[in-house]
């Protein structure tokens, strides 16, 4: 199960390993769900990673983590969750933490009083 940010982790169902645990072992018994929803453009059918193998083109260790799609941790709806090696999460959820990054920055640089000149919050 991939790392929860102890910011994010009240978000989370108190069931929440549970959940994860039967997605990724029941539902995708093992392997990467993602059919090419990630992005990286290495797979259009279903990526070949499965739990504790090799990932293919880079050798590391496969770890089976569990994407939210719409990036909210309340919606555990079986249909808004996707067992995903780290590699297709990551990519999938590039751009949702590419905006996470961007406002946590905003965040430091408003309470640091560092806005450039004729910004506002």
């Amino acid at each position: 199960m991939s790392p929860i940010r102890p910011e994010n982790r009240d978000r989370y169902p108190a069931n929440w390993p549970d959940i994860s645990l039967r997605i990724r072992t029941e539902r995708a018994a093992g392997r990467c769900e993602c059919h090419g929803e990630c992005g990286r453009g290495t797979h259009t059918d279903r990526c070949p990673n499965t739990n504790g193998g090799q990932a293919y083109g880079t050798g590391s260790l496969v770890v089976l983590t569990v994407a939210h799609l719409d990036h909210t941790p309340e919606n555990c709806h079986d249909d808004n969750l996707r067992a995903m090696c780290q590699g297709c999460h990551l990519h999938y959820d590039r751009h949702h933490h590419a905006q996470t990054r961007a406002r946590t920055r905003r965040s430091a640089l408003e309470a640091s009083g560092q806005l450039a000149l004729g910004e506002t919050a």
